[in-house]
């Protein structure tokens, strides 16, 4: 009998270090030398790789550098949604100052997991649509950041100013992420309008995409993508069939036409990353707060095109549209 209260004594005091110790653990957590910043970032993909960077300077302009005045805890499911979900809560559950969303389901996991802790939106196409906040202009909530909206109708317009021949264009997209679904059915609209026939094709995973973008490159003269986050994933794989066939993609951002995209009328997607960061950076020094901070549009848009993929194609490009466009070589 002694020997057994004395093995229930030991487990006892073994319970209160165990407890003890696991609560040092969590209040050195929760007392930052610095803030903390928890950024999740759906997958990896020049795009919103570049995205990340800019947030990181932004921050860093602001006075707020990685490892010195700031700590960044990163999280990437590289596309899983499973992981997705859980690393949102890993974010929370660290108690961080603020959090960063790279692109669009990166933003409704951490929107699911936290309605106290300020969340920064980059590389979201229409955050109101996507029910994130009560309106782009009055945010109402923990949420607000930099919707990348695409300049669709212009895009459009540059399709048919590269191509004036071209008669059936292809729009390939995700049927996954609400992102997707918004601009393909805008962009499907605006290129009816303009005299476009058109043929739409939705893949579920990046493994689709090789054979829907073939079969889709069969039937048009041009494909069109929007900000698609698969798409992006699996752009070389969807370059090398289209170039195959001899038929141009265009692509929503400035990093996809340096990978081979022809051309676009896209946002610097580094340079919105950069503007999401000075919003956290304004959230974290108290002059803002997501709730009255309405959603910002990117500052930086330009004109993007591929000279080495437009001649390989055999597609001129005007001299006036050169002298306008930031061209990639």
């Amino acid at each position: 009998m002694k020997k057994m209260y004395g093995f229930i004594a030991l487990l006892t005091v073994l319970l209160i270090i165990a407890f003890v110790s696991a609560k040092k653990e969590t209040n050195e957590e929760r007392n930052h030398d610095v803030p903390v910043i928890g950024i999740l970032q759906i997958t990896s993909h020049p795009a919103l790789d570049a995205i990340h960077k800019g947030i990181i300077d932004g921050l860093s302009e602001e006075g707020y550098q990685n490892g010195e005045t700031i700590k960044v805890e990163d999280q990437n499911p590289q596309g899983d949604q499973s992981n997705l979900n859980t690393m949102s809560q890993r974010l929370v559950s660290k108690d961080v100052d603020i959090l960063a969303a790279i692109a669009t389901p990166s933003a409704q996991a951490l929107a699911n997991a936290t309605e106290d802790i300020p969340i920064i939106l980059a590389g979201v196409t229409d955050p109101e649509s996507s029910n994130l906040v009560k309106s782009n202009k009055e945010p109402g909530g923990n949420i607000t950041g930099v919707a990348d909206q695409l300049p669709i109708k212009e895009q459009i317009s540059l399709m048919k100013e590269l191509m004036p021949a071209a008669k059936n264009i292809g729009i390939l997209y995700s049927s996954s992420e609400d992102n997707s679904i918004i601009n393909a059915k805008e962009a499907e609209k605006i290129a009816e309008q303009s005299g476009f026939k058109v043929k739409t094709m939705t893949v579920s995973s990046t493994n689709d995409v090789a054979q829907a973008g073939s079969a889709l490159a069969d039937q048009v003269d041009a494909i069109w993508v929007p900000s698609d986050n698969t798409i992006a994933s699996a752009l070389n794989t969807l370059l090398q069939v289209t170039d195959e066939k001899g038929i141009p993609v265009f692509p929503p951002v400035d990093t996809m036409v340096k990978q081979g995209g022809l051309a676009t009328v896209g946002v610097n997607q580094y340079e919105m990353g950069k503007q999401a960061g000075k919003m956290a950076a304004a959230i974290l020094d108290g002059e803002e707060i997501p709730a009255n901070t309405p959603i910002q549009s990117p500052i930086h848009t330009n004109i993007y095109m591929n000279q080495q993929k437009a001649k390989q194609l055999g597609i001129h490009i005007p001299s006036e549209l050169k002298e306008q466009a930031v061209l990639f070589h």
